[in-house]
């Protein structure tokens, strides 16, 4: 990681930890060094239900926000999920139909399915507030933000690579 501060590779190069140098590479941001690393790492990944959790992905800079978001879309096979204290984002690749299980406990209601890559001209949608049915989705046009959960699942489908977010709750901020 080209943006780790000297004092934190010392601490983990002390604790054993094996260090490799991918500063090199401007290309590419840490997380996708890392995640690359990880799938190298794993022999039988296609058979493997490998989910990635990237804790602290969100809420700094919207450069380094979207650097993380097109990690999601260079690994599109791999579930990762992209973490903050008051919300997760993961990629719904088109070539699924997708059912979302909702741990009311701690995530939603609020939710958000945004097309990423290209517009989507059909996406349906089930279990939703405003449920989508055929449904063109694109910037400039339609996006589904705000949308709310009404129960444990969600169905997706759509022709289009999708992102899915939904609040987790916890640490939801009080209006003043």
């Amino acid at each position: 990681m080209d943006s780790i501060r000297t004092e934190v590779l010392d601490f983990y190069a002390k604790q054993g930890t094996k260090i490799f140098d991918e500063s090199e590479d401007q290309d590419t941001t840490d997380l996708h060094k890392c995640v690359a690393y990880i799938l190298q790492s794993m022999p039988n990944q296609e058979e493997s239900n490998l989910c990635i959790l990237v804790a602290g992905a969100l809420g700094g800079r919207f450069d380094h926000e979207m650097g993380n978001i097109n990690v999601l879309c260079r690994f599109s096979s791999t579930r990762i999920i992209l973490l903050s204290d008051d919300c997760l984002i993961h990629l719904l690749p088109r070539t699924h139909h997708h059912e979302i299980h909702v741990h009311s406990s701690v995530e939603g209601p609020h939710c958000g399915l945004i097309p990423i890559g290209m517009p989507s001209g059909r996406t349906t949608t089930t279990g939703l507030q405003w449920d989508l049915t055929d449904s063109e989705m694109k910037f400039g046009g339609l996006v589904s933000t705000s949308n709310i959960v009404k129960g444990e699942k969600v169905t997706v489908q759509s022709d289009s690579d999708l992102l899915w977010t939904i609040s987790l709750k916890g640490n939801e901020t009080k209006a003043f």
